[in-house]
C-alpha cells in the first residue's frame, strides 16, 4: 500500500521549513521534538496551528524540519509550509487559506548593512566638536 504524504517548504525572514503531512492524528513535531517542548510561547505554538485550525483538519501529522532564522521566523515559516501541504492534499482548501493569507510569502527580510554606515540606517554618531 502506497503511503500518502503531502511535502512542502515554507519560508520567513531567514528560517526554511520542510514540512511533511502523514496520515495521523494530528500531532505536530519539530525537529524530532513535540511541539511543546520546541516552542516554550503558546503565541508561536497558535501561529503554527493556524492553517490546520482554520481548515478543521485533524487527520494528518504533520513533521517538520527547520532551519535557521529565530523562533519566530520558524513558526511563520512552518504555517507557511503546512499551509502549502494542505493545498495539495485537498485544492478546495486554498480559497480559505489564501483568504487568511497564510499562503503569502511574507517578503520582509533584515535590511544589508551600507558602507560608511555602522548597521543598514544606522550612522557613526555625530559630533560637533
Amino acid at each position: 500500500m502506497a503511503k500518502v504524504e503531502f511535502n512542502a517548504v515554507g519560508r520567513r525572514k531567514k528560517a526554511v521549513a520542510r514540512v511533511r503531512l502523514v496520515a495521523g492524528d494530528g500531532k505536530v513535531t519539530i525537529n524530532k521534538r513535540d511541539i511543546d517542548n520546541y516552542f516554550g510561547l503558546e503565541t508561536l505554538k497558535m501561529t503554527v496551528r493556524q492553517p490546520l485550525t482554520l481548515t478543521s483538519t485533524t487527520n494528518f501529522d504533520v513533521i517538520v524540519n527547520v532551519c535557521g532564522g529565530g523562533l519566530s521566523g520558524q513558526a511563520g515559516a512552518i504555517r507557511h509550509g503546512i499551509s502549502r501541504a494542505l493545498c495539495k492534499a485537498d485544492p478546495e482548501l486554498r480559497a480559505a487559506l489564501k483568504k487568511a493569507g497564510f499562503l503569502t510569502r511574507d517578503p520582509r527580510m533584515k535590511e544589508r548593512k551600507k558602507y560608511g554606515l555602522k548597521a543598514a540606517r544606522r550612522a557613526p554618531q555625530f559630533s560637533k566638536r
